[in-house]
């Protein structure tokens, strides 16, 4: 989805410029009963924020880490840009200090399709969602972004989406921008 990840930087261009350097930009998993999301968008945002200067913080519990040659080549992207890349297993202790929040699902990387199975593991991790004491832990004008869909009261608390902090219909304007402008690069001949 580098769509949604050019639509996401956008939107933190817009609200806080320019210059992203030194700015702390949490991904982290969340809680989803049912539909397993893919890893597209954050394996897109992992790529995409250390090169414009955020030094990215990736929480998810234990099973739900990104495939291994993302991870080397977020990890490259971050060396180039001296920037830095933290996974951590603690979602609280990544919101801490956190100018920019980025919490959703997705799906194990796993050998089974069973799902049964994977729905056991996201249910060992319900309280992988945020809340407003979570968001207190973030600095006092850190935003809450998301891709959406949204899992309501999964994923995040109504308070949290439809709150001051929310970015996320920013985002989904954005995205619409950015799709434009890639058809017109490729429709208009200049790509």
């Amino acid at each position: 989805h580098p769509c949604q990840a050019m639509a996401d930087l956008m939107t933190l261009m817009e609200l806080f410029g320019r210059d992203l350097r030194g700015r702390k930009f949490v991904l982290s998993w969340t809680y989803a009963p049912k539909y397993v999301r893919p890893l597209s968008v954050p394996q897109s945002l992992l790529w995409l924020m250390p090169r414009f200067g955020m030094d990215v913080t990736l929480a998810y519990p234990e099973g739900y880490h990104m495939m291994p040659d993302v991870m080397e080549k977020a990890r490259q992207f971050a060396d180039e840009a001296g920037t830095t890349i933290t996974e951590t297993h603690n979602m609280e202790e990544a919101f801490v200090d956190a100018d920019f929040l980025y919490p959703k699902s997705w799906g194990p990387i796993m050998v089974t399709e069973d799902e049964p199975t994977v729905e056991a593991m996201a249910a060992r991790n319900t309280g992988w969602r945020v809340t407003q004491q979570k968001m207190a832990l973030a600095k006092k004008h850190a935003v809450y972004m998301h891709c959406m869909p949204i899992d309501r009261g999964h994923e995040a608390d109504g308070d949290v989406i439809d709150g001051p902090q929310s970015v996320i219909y920013k985002q989904a304007e954005n995205r619409l921008h950015i799709q434009k402008a890639l058809m017109a690069l490729v429709m208009g001949g200049r790509a």
